[in-house]
């Protein structure tokens, strides 16, 4: 062999090697990221399949059944009030055609008492005649002070954004709450303003950090992320009932490179925890759990917590074992 390939051979051979040792111990060039969350059953909407998605019943029957944290959503009205919906428009869980954004508070309408489930195609869930509201954002804080809560700022504003980042730390929970959305430009925002607050990866960072997976690099790349959080491609497909080929091989190719051991692995040694969304039946459950994610996400936190009791996962004591006194739960909260 000429000595024109034995260098460069042996460089890319040299890198090759490097990339695969940090790939095993990142803990070598990168610091470990320290988070308090250790949530691992988590309430998507707060259980959209078993109550009125994001309502105070909903979180309450949630924790009651062994979730470790709520998943939320948030909104900004017209008077400026921080509210928890999925949905700015306001059609698909009140029936009424108007924006949130362009209602005052006192004037939004009350969730319908049936709703579907989103992430569980043909299924319904009925709820309580009396808590049909959308909640505050503040209320919620309030009333579950100590749970963890994944919470997705739903539009790039830049006042909703503030307002939401300004409410976690007057409530002191910046240990234990996470924020962000798909969009990077939201999630570079809550760096900018509140760097102590952990963040979701948008789907930007996500893409290139499953593209340096693929190439190598991933070892040698930095993220300011505590979370990634992912979608199973395969389970998409099912839920929406995808038709169209192109749609569907793309979740397929999606699944098979994303949901991946050796990436979760990685991340995971470097502190970023994995969670997948939105999984509501046994087969997703089994198929996360052999991929060693840190979190489920689910619609149906009672079902779910059953789940794991029976097949033995997680016996610590955090399923199904909760104090009624909100204000003392130890929730997903490493010590």
């Amino acid at each position: 062999m000429s000595a024109a390939l034995i260098v460069p051979l042996s460089l890319i051979g040299g890198y090759a090697a490097l990339s695969v040792l940090l790939l095993r111990f990142p803990l070598l060039i990168h610091r470990k990221k320290q988070t308090k969350i250790n949530a691992r059953l988590i309430a998507h909407r707060g259980g959209a399949g078993e109550n009125l998605e994001n309502t105070l019943t909903a979180y309450r029957h949630a924790l009651n059944s062994g979730m470790d944290m709520l998943e939320i959503d948030c909104q900004i009205t017209r008077d400026k009030k921080i509210v928890v919906s999925h949905d700015n428009h306001l059609e698909r869980v009140t029936g009424v055609d108007r924006f949130i954004s362009d209602l005052d508070y006192e004037d939004l309408p009350l969730i319908c008492q049936s709703i579907p489930v989103h992430f569980c195609k043909g299924q319904t869930v009925c709820g309580s005649e009396t808590d049909r509201r959308i909640p505050l954002l503040r209320e919620v804080f309030e009333t579950f002070p100590n749970i963890p809560i994944n919470l997705d700022i739903k539009r790039d504003d830049d006042e909703l954004i503030h307002k939401v980042l300004d409410m976690i730390i007057e409530y002191k929970r910046e240990d234990i709450t996470v924020v962000g959305n798909f969009a990077e430009s939201v999630v570079q925002k809550c760096h900018q303003r509140a760097p102590q607050i952990p963040t979701i990866m948008s789907t930007r960072t996500s893409v290139k950090m499953l593209v340096a997976f693929y190439l190598g690099i991933l070892p040698f790349l930095d993220f300011e992320e505590e979370f990634l959080e992912i979608p199973m491609g395969r389970e998409l497909i099912k839920n929406f009932d995808v038709q169209k080929r192109w749609q569907k091989a793309l979740l397929w190719v999606l699944d098979f490179l994303l949901i991946n051991r050796v990436l979760f692995g990685h991340l995971q040694r470097r502190g970023i925890k994995v969670y997948v969304w939105v999984l509501n039946n046994e087969a997703q459950w089994d198929r996360a759990m052999s991929k060693r994610v840190d979190g489920i996400m689910t619609d149906y936190p009672a079902k779910l917590a059953e789940y794991m009791r029976r097949r033995g996962y997680w016996q610590d004591g955090r399923a199904g074992l909760r104090n009624e006194n909100y204000n003392t739960f130890d929730n997903g909260v490493g010590q």
